[in-house]
């Protein structure tokens, strides 16, 4: 929803009503994730998705429908449905989606800040859990989600849940504070009802070392992803606005001072791209000490072993520099530097999201077992 944000403020400008799909179920080798949203205008436009485009248009009909009768109500695409063969979810997967007529003034604030969650009850009937066929009725009018704020801290700790309040049963708030942690929207029953938590969580940082080329293209590759995006480099002549007028910071400071500035933690990644040992190494170490989820550094595997030794030296534990991803990147066989900063926004995306970066298909062109 928050990518969405621009185009629905665009809309509600124009004075159209807008509406929403947000899968919030998927079983199997579902395309989206729980909280895919598909946002529809009353004229028909419409942004995002719910799958991988094989039911959008499935799903745009039922937001105008659901507009027309000021009803929500959870709608199930899948294989076993046997309207997947009208809308070709061909994925195999299955998607529980729920519609509404307008998108909850609390889902959009829940959107617009920097750590929260919209818990909403579903619309009854909602799917059973066991795949099948599910005929969704004309559901019921949409009720208004509970917002939960969270406070991240300066530091970015785990988020703290700061809406704990009477009406919000304790598993809700629960899941709420997994959702903060993990980024991810999930459906449970609580009190007779099912519940979505839709989960906006803070955004993963990516902190770039180096105002290289490379570092220009990532930080355009890392924001389409949903990275937020701060480039280092001491040397002003680098570190400008005009070479890097898309990034949320720019930092003229060496890596420990810039670091300390933002609080660098467990839930930022760093990528260290300046070729320049006074400055990566430092900030390689400092990284590695922070506990950085990803630290990845450019340089060739002989120069990744010189540098290992003089950090060892330095007082780096070996535990800690062994989570060092050097040469950084995926081997795309790229050589460009928007090749070289798509190999590592892979890496990154593989590291978030628990991938292997092995190949989907075998050398015949034949898909893996269980990945696709």
């Amino acid at each position: 929803m928050r990518e969405l944000l621009e185009t629905y403020d665009a809309w509600r400008s124009e004075d159209l009503g807008v509406g929403r799909a947000v899968v919030v179920r998927t079983f199997g080798s579902a395309p989206r994730a729980e909280g895919a949203v598909l946002l529809v205008a009353e004229d028909g436009r419409m942004i995002g998705s719910v799958s991988g485009g094989c039911v959008e248009a499935a799903a745009a009909e039922e937001v105008l429908r659901a507009r027309a009768t000021g009803h929500a109500r959870v709608i199930r695409y899948g294989i076993s449905d046997e309207q997947a063969w009208d809308v070709g979810l061909a994925c195999g997967g299955t998607i529980d989606v729920l519609v509404e007529p307008d998108v909850a003034p609390g889902v959009v604030a829940a959107a617009r800040a920097a750590s929260a969650v919209a818990a909403t009850i579903l619309p009854a009937p909602v799917p059973p859990a066991e795949l099948g066929p599910f005929a969704a009725g004309d559901g019921e009018p949409p009720r208004p989600p509970i917002i939960l704020v969270a406070d991240a801290g300066p530091a970015r700790e785990a988020a703290r849940l700061a809406g704990d309040r009477a009406g919000v049963p304790p598993a809700v708030a629960a899941a709420a504070r997994d959702a903060l942690a993990s980024g991810r929207s999930s459906l449970l029953a609580a009190e007779r009802r099912t519940w979505f938590v839709e989960a906006f969580a803070v955004p993963p940082r990516l902190v770039v070392v180096g105002a290289t080329e490379v570092a220009r293209h990532l930080v355009g590759f890392a924001r389409s992803v949903g990275y937020g995006t701060v480039v280092v480099d001491p040397r002003a002549a680098f570190a400008t606005p005009a070479r890097f007028p898309d990034v949320d910071r720019l930092l003229v400071a060496w890596p420990d001072e810039a670091f300390d500035r933002l609080a660098l933690g467990p839930d930022d990644a760093v990528a260290v791209l300046s070729h320049d040992p006074k400055i990566d190494e430092p900030a390689i170490l400092e990284a590695c000490r922070r506990g950085a989820r990803y630290v990845g550094a450019v340089g060739s595997r002989r120069s990744q072993a010189a540098r290992r030794e003089r950090l060892l030296a330095a007082g780096l534990r070996a535990e800690e520099l062994d989570r060092l991803r050097g040469p950084i990147g995926l081997d795309l066989g790229g050589r460009e530097p928007a090749e070289t900063a798509l190999a590592i926004v892979a890496e990154l995306v593989a590291a978030r999201r628990g991938g292997t970066g092995a190949p989907l298909r075998d050398g015949r062109g034949r898909i893996t077992p269980d990945r696709g």
